[in-house]
């Protein structure tokens, strides 16, 4: 499982955070881009839930080893991983500004494709063993594209954004600034 990473070496990651915030940066619990409702959704508010428990369901019964989305940092592998996240939900990164962390000392960290989460908050009902497929691919690090899911008839593909699930010590670098707003008007 090469996506699964139980190292020392430094490793650098990326997360959007609010000016203020410090490090270490999102878990699903205190709020992330993943599991955070925008003002007044809470359809929004019960698809996160959704999709949240049925993947900590699959990981604690079959994939114990990986890190669990409730106690991990969730951080982006690359710069471009962040920015395409931004690109995909531009709302939930808005008035965030990018920030690039370094791992100290040992760690556990595992990669995944977030946009099966997005697959799993689509408007769909969804059987128990397509519950199961959806969540496997999650936590064997399948991409969505190699995929080839279907919503309402049609294939559905989403370019990949990988996260990263972290446990360990993280040490921000500084960066110049990289907000959404336009140059003099931040």
């Amino acid at each position: 499982m090469d996506h699964l990473i139980k190292d020392t070496a430094t490793l650098e990651l990326y997360a959007w955070l609010d000016p203020d915030a410090e490090l270490p940066g999102w878990d699903v619990l205190t709020g992330n881009p993943f599991g955070t409702s925008l003002p007044e959704d809470q359809f929004t508010t019960v698809q996160n839930y959704f999709a949240e428990y049925h993947l900590e369901y699959y990981r604690q019964r079959l994939y114990s080893n990986f890190p669990s989305r409730l106690h991990a940092l969730l951080l982006f592998a690359t710069r471009v991983d962040a920015e395409n996240f931004r690109a995909k939900h531009p709302g939930r990164v808005f008035g965030k500004t990018l920030v690039r962390a370094r791992s100290q000392g040992a760690y556990v960290v595992s990669f995944h494709d977030s946009s099966w989460l997005d697959y799993l908050r689509l408007p769909h009902s969804l059987s128990l063993t397509t519950l199961y497929e959806v969540s496997s691919h999650y936590w064997k690090g399948a991409l969505v594209e190699e995929i080839g899911l279907r919503f309402m008839n049609e294939r559905w593909r989403e370019p990949p954004v990988i996260e990263a699930l972290f446990q360990g010590t993280l040490e921000p670098i500084h960066l110049q600034q990289h907000t959404p707003w336009l140059p003099g008007f931040s």
